[in-house]
């Protein structure tokens, strides 16, 4: 009998069929949600959703690196980088200034670790510091999910940050600060109750973890 292996499994796009389920379900729960080809046509809509001159804080993520989305909010000018003024205050001092202003701004943007075809967000972090602004502390979120990420329900999830995100986060973590990460905090959206305030772009193509 032959085992699938599960790295290769969470590592594949999820065909459109099972694109649109997980749609419907997150649009059920009160999420708004549309289905784009790549990551081009996901940062040319998030230049749209997201007002010039708006306040947005960007969640550590490398789906928001390779598509440029990051690079788009922190240097372009364009907006009010939360990351960018954190990076100026003096974490001694001014540590819980950089929490409030990290946990509600006008809008954050990032990904998640999973989607749930039966309509689940699944988010995980080492420090947490996008978790209060993706549970509801900012006015909008929008998060960017490549295909590979959308499972069948949450234990499959909660497996896929496991066994898939967590390793691959290690390595990037070891590269670039010399620390290993850790599966820290762990945050899970059922529903979003306000409606308008959660947007997801579902990618018909992988990309990031």
């Amino acid at each position: 009998m032959t085992t699938t292996n599960p790295q290769t499994t969470f590592a594949e796009a999820a065909p459109v069929q099972r694109l649109e389920r997980a749609a419907a379900a997150l649009t059920a729960h009160g999420f708004t949600v549309e289905i784009l080809d790549d990551a081009a046509a996901a940062r040319t809509r998030v230049r749209e959703l997201i007002p010039e001159g708006a306040t947005v804080f960007t969640g550590a993520s490398e789906t928001l690196r390779l598509s440029g989305i990051d690079e788009d909010i922190n240097n372009s000018g364009r907006y009010e980088s939360v990351k960018a003024r954190s990076r100026t205050m003096d974490r001694a001092t001014q540590l819980a200034d950089i929490w409030r202003l990290l946990a509600c701004p006008e809008v954050i943007v990032g990904s998640v670790a999973a989607v749930t075809e039966t309509g689940s967000l699944v988010a995980a972090s080492a420090s947490g510091s996008q978790l209060a602004g993706y549970s509801g502390a900012a006015a909008r979120a929008i998060w960017i999910v490549g295909a590979q990420k959308v499972v069948p329900d949450l234990d499959t999830a909660l497996r896929r940050v496991e066994d898939h995100c967590l390793p691959l986060e290690h390595e990037r973590a070891i590269k670039a600060y010399g620390q290993p990460s850790a599966l820290n905090r762990l945050l899970i959206l059922n529903a979003e109750p306000h409606p308008g305030r959660g947007t997801v772009l579902l990618l018909r193509e992988a990309i990031g973890f």
